[in-house]
């Protein structure tokens, strides 16, 4: 886990006043905000430090909390940091974005919930008899601690009926104790990219702690039925006659039956909008249902209907 140096990434000094490092934060806030920075995750990233940073010395509590961790490691920004080289074995950690509010771990471990409290880490009881976030004591003088596993993700193919409808599918995993297959609750409406969360089914727990989760990423696969950002595209076939004459046919939609009207004269690839009748979007709403037309002309076809096509071949040349 990484050391952040707070200080250095709102440019100002340690014995900066908290209008300055208020003034700091409006600044680099106001540049990297994302409203500002459209689709660029660098400034996304960059982002959340500021406000990470301004979470902790924009906080008088917070940041004489801070100020006593590096004055007391003596920590330079970027270098390791690990509880064991301070009397607390078997404990490391993985620098990432995925803490509390997209944090980084450094921030959870400090000044998130279940946090270290920094005054008993530099207290004799904190090198002896430290209890917080899984250290434990044992009278060799030996340290073990107790960890959560570590969260793993997966993916999850489904169909779009499946989304649509909501579902419960049976699939295989590998758990922390081994290959096993759950029931799992596909939530109606769920987005694509959207994440299930499976507890306990992550990475196994040290020394008696808690597994990680384990997260399958919603993938939507493609059969009679196709998303298209929140639209449905549904494929049907017509026969030429129908296709050339217009008329109604009968459709299965995902959710119902329903008669559809196919205009005059549409041609392979053409398409009929069923409004309101596609895949839910982020707030609500739902897209359309497009009916897309493909024609089919017949396997087996009787002698009149053959004499019929050799009469439109003779009238179209």
């Amino acid at each position: 886990m990484k050391y952040r140096d707070y200080y250095e990434i709102l440019g100002v000094g340690k014995d900066a006043t908290q209008d300055q490092i208020k003034k700091a934060y409006r600044k680099l806030a106001k540049k990297y905000h994302p409203d500002a920075n459209p689709g660029n995750k660098k400034a996304e990233e960059k982002f959340k430090e500021i406000s990470e940073a301004y979470e902790v010395l924009g906080n008088e509590e917070k940041r004489k909390k801070y100020d006593q961790l590096g004055s007391e490691f003596n920590f330079a920004n970027g270098f390791d940091f690990d509880p064991s080289h301070f009397g607390f074995n078997n404990m490391h950690y993985k620098y990432r974005t995925s803490g509390t509010g997209g944090f980084s771990d450094f921030f959870d471990m400090f000044f998130g919930d279940g946090a270290i409290n920094i005054e008993d880490l530099f207290s004799s009881g904190g090198r002896n008899g430290f209890t917080k976030r899984g250290f434990t004591t044992a009278s060799s003088g030996n340290y073990q601690q107790s960890l959560r596993g570590e969260d793993k993700e997966a993916e999850i193919k489904i169909s779009v009926i499946d989304g649509l409808m909501g579902a419960e599918k049976r699939i295989g995993i590998e758990g922390p104790n081994g290959r096993k297959t759950l029931s799992v609750k596909i939530p109606k409406g769920i987005q694509p990219g959207g994440k299930i969360r499976l507890a306990g089914q992550g990475g196994k727990g040290i020394n008696g702690g808690l597994n990680g989760d384990l997260m399958l990423i919603v993938r939507f696969k493609e059969d009679e039925y196709k998303l298209k950002g929140y639209d449905i595209i549904q494929k049907i076939e017509v026969k030429p006659w129908v296709a050339a004459l217009g008329g109604e046919v009968k459709v299965r939609t995902p959710e119902s039956k329903i008669i559809v009207n196919i205009p005059k004269g549409i041609r392979t690839g053409g398409n009929i909008r069923i409004p309101g009748k596609g895949y839910y979007n982020s707030i609500g709403g739902r897209g359309d249902l497009y009916i897309q037309v493909n024609i089919n002309n017949p396997e087996y076809l009787s002698q009149k209907q053959l004499e019929l096509y050799r009469e439109l071949k003779e009238l179209d040349e």
